[in-house]
């Protein structure tokens, strides 16, 4: 609740990781700022040997959207019904709450535990993510601190706690198309092509374009147009150009020099009056970690606590996860349930919230007592 309180739409942090060094000074972690872009990063260590598992997570959140369309403020953090109301609720306070409980309690109760503890907390997952993870992955690999096991807060359960674990993600790209032709009258078509006409008919062909069939660990990729615009604002006036913002969700049957060329290709269709242009923006890669101990050990705990039993899966947007997994350290997303995220009236189930403190727990036990 208290993390809820601070307004820490990214990047800002509003001083929740100076709630969580406080917490985790206490319990014998060496806390190390690392700024970057006005980005707040922390690094938090409990130990010096190997192995060394780290919860990594975000304290920044989403804006909050329309006032009037939440059932309580979105920074005060409200109690009901078995739920706790407020932005980042699920993504991801509650998280980053349950790891720093369970790592006060393992410790209280192992405080010579084997190998060691880390955390590593950014203000900019939901934004750019270009000062947050990233910065502190080259810091630590510059320094040969690098880790061995990683779990990433994030909320990763469909309909119950323990469902879906992610163990790899699809990669993001990102385009904006600009079209440009000729403004001209409506009652005359035939002295002025419309731009508009011609571009529908090619993102229509975009759009229902089987790109692949997936595989084993990923799912097909996608295409999506998020934005269209276009038009002067006058109903008898053919629009001189249009721009359309999409994204393609991939997996590791594509690449995005694949994708690019795909859409380039039928985009010289369109004819000699129109002239096109596309930014192309990757936000990440295609990516999947490796299956051992650690995972093991992640599938099975998450069982015994909860009963479920956990699907693996690389479905959902993007997270920093994709900045951890190359390096070669074994990683999961695990977290609570996300049908509520990034949305009015973002909740978490306190009793879960528990539950998921104690999977936490059980973790390090199994790792490191």
């Amino acid at each position: 609740m208290d993390l809820i309180r601070r307004e820490s739409v990214t990047p800002a942090d509003a001083g929740c990781q100076e709630v969580i060094a406080d917490r985790l000074e206490q319990a014998g972690f060496s806390v190390e700022k690392m700024p970057m872009g006005g980005v707040s990063n922390i690094w938090c260590k409990r130990g010096a040997d190997s192995p060394t598992l780290t919860f990594a997570g975000h304290t920044d959140v989403v804006p909050v959207g329309n006032l009037d369309r939440w059932t309580t403020p979105p920074f005060e953090p409200t109690i009901r019904d078995g739920w706790l109301y407020g932005r980042g609720a699920a993504d991801m306070k509650s998280s980053v709450a349950a790891m720093v409980v369970a790592a006060e309690r393992f410790v209280a109760e192992h405080s010579n535990h084997r190998g060691s503890i880390a955390f590593l907390l950014t203000s900019d997952e939901e934004g750019p993510a270009q000062h947050g993870t990233q910065h502190v992955m080259r810091q630590l690999q510059e320094r040969d601190e690098l880790f061995d096991w990683c779990i990433v807060g994030e909320p990763s359960s469909l309909q119950t706690l323990g469902d879906t674990i992610r163990v790899g993600r699809r990669g993001s790209l990102s385009g904006e198309l600009t079209i440009e032709g000729a403004i001209g009258h409506v009652a005359y078509p035939e002295l002025t092509p419309n731009v508009v006409h011609s571009a529908l008919s090619i993102l229509d062909k975009l759009a229902s374009r089987q790109w692949d069939e997936g595989n084993e660990a990923f799912p097909p990729t996608t295409f999506q147009i998020s934005n269209v615009n276009a038009g002067t604002g006058a109903a008898n006036v053919i629009p001189g150009e249009i721009n359309v913002l999409f994204n393609f969700r991939f997996n590791t049957e594509q690449s995005p020099d694949l994708l690019k060329k795909t859409v380039s290709d039928e985009l010289a269709t369109i004819g000699k009056e129109f002239r096109f242009d596309i930014d192309w923006h990757v936000s990440g890669l295609p990516f999947l970690s490796h299956r051992g101990e650690f995972m093991k050990t992640v599938f099975d705990e998450v069982h015994r606590v909860t009963n479920a039993h956990p699907v693996p899966s690389t479905s959902g947007g993007t997270s920093d996860a994709r900045f951890i997994v190359p390096n070669g350290i074994e990683t999961v997303e695990l977290g609570p349930v996300n049908a509520t995220i990034h949305k009015y009236n973002e909740r978490v189930s306190i009793g879960e919230l528990d539950t998921l403190a104690t999977v936490f727990e059980r973790i390090l036990e199994r790792l490191l007592a």
